[in-house]
């Protein structure tokens, strides 16, 4: 589900079946952050919309998948990319995963994660 209060156009609800072409194939075309989060858990509630907020302020350079963990057989991605809690987000690119961070963080400080992760060539992209 959607956080309500993230107005971003260039946000996507992942599940297990959708992974492959949400998530690893549209990052061969630009980076993708995946946010795996659980609705009993208070700092995915608080990451939220500053995730939300950081993609918009890109203009969609930069893609958000949510997948919320106890959906579906959504925990089996959970345990393949051996995620030890929630929230953790992934940073995809080309098909392969470029750094990760785990808990709530600000917006500046997932900006200026990015401008460490991302390759040289979209390290341009996050804004101040």
């Amino acid at each position: 589900m959607t956080n309500p209060g993230d107005p971003s156009a260039h946000l996507v609800d992942v599940d297990l079946d959708g992974f492959q072409h949400e998530v690893l194939d549209a990052s061969e075309a630009q980076p993708v952050l995946v946010d795996f989060w659980a609705d009993w858990c208070a700092p995915c509630h608080a990451l939220a919309p500053h995730l939300g907020r950081v993609v918009a302020d890109l203009d969609g350079r930069v893609r958000l998948a949510k997948i919320e963990v106890d959906e579906g057989e959504n925990m089996k991605l959970a345990g393949q990319y051996k995620l030890r809690g929630f929230p953790t987000v992934i940073l995809f690119y080309r098909g392969a995963e470029l750094a990760r961070f785990s808990g709530a963080r600000s917006r500046h400080e997932i900006l200026d994660w990015l401008r460490i992760h991302l390759p040289d060539d979209l390290a341009g992209l996050a804004v101040s």
